[in-house]
C-alpha cells in the first residue's frame, strides 16, 4: 500500500524564528505557526479554533525565513510530519512537528507579512554578511501566444 506524508499550512508565526547552525554548518530555523479554523455551531454562534504547530526549515530557506519573518508574519508552509520521541529523567517525551520543504511569503510589503525589510535591517539583530553576493533572478518566459484558448470559467482560482 502506498503512503503519503504531506502537509500544507497557512498561518501566522507565533514567535520570531530561531536560527541556529549545526556543527557541520547546516542552517536550521525553528518557529511556531498558528492556524485558525472558523466554524458555526448548531446554535449559530461563530467560533474560532486555533491550532499551534512547531515547524523546522533547513538550509538557505531557513535563513531566509529567519531574516525576513517576525512574530505575526503570515506564511504558507509545505512539508511533512515528523514524530520524535526520547527519554528524559521525568520519563518518555514525544513531539509531532512539521519539517518544511518549501514556503511562500504571504501579504504585501506594507501588510506586515513577508516582503518587508529584513529583520537584520530593522535593528532586531546585527546585519549578517552573506558569503556570496545575491544572484540575479531571471524571469521565466511566459506561455506561448498561440494555442491557448482559455476562458475565465476554466481558471480554477
Amino acid at each position: 500500500m502506498a503512503n503519503l506524508n504531506r502537509v500544507f499550512l497557512m498561518g501566522n508565526l507565533t514567535r520570531d524564528p530561531e536560527l541556529r547552525y549545526t556543527p557541520s554548518g547546516a542552517a536550521v530555523c525553528e518557529f511556531g505557526l498558528a492556524t485558525n479554523r472558523s466554524y458555526t455551531t448548531k446554535t449559530g454562534e461563530q467560533k474560532e479554533e486555533p491550532c499551534f504547530v512547531d515547524v523546522v526549515m533547513w538550509g538557505r530557506r531557513g535563513e531566509v525565513i529567519s531574516e525576513y519573518m517576525t512574530k505575526g508574519s503570515p506564511i504558507f508552509v509545505e512539508g511533512r510530519l515528523q514524530y520524535d520521541s526520547w527519554e528524559t529523567a521525568e520519563g518518555k517525551r514525544s513531539r509531532l512537528r512539521v519539517v518544511a520543504t518549501n514556503f511562500e511569503f504571504i501579504g504585501g510589503r506594507s501588510g506586515g507579512g513577508g516582503g518587508q525589510a529584513p529583520r537584520s535591517q530593522q535593528g532586531n539583530q546585527p546585519r549578517r554578511q552573506s558569503a556570496a553576493p545575491p544572484q540575479r533572478q531571471e524571469s521565466a518566459p511566459g506561455p506561448p501566444e498561440e494555442g491557448f484558448d482559455v476562458t475565465d470559467d476554466e481558471i480554477p482560482f
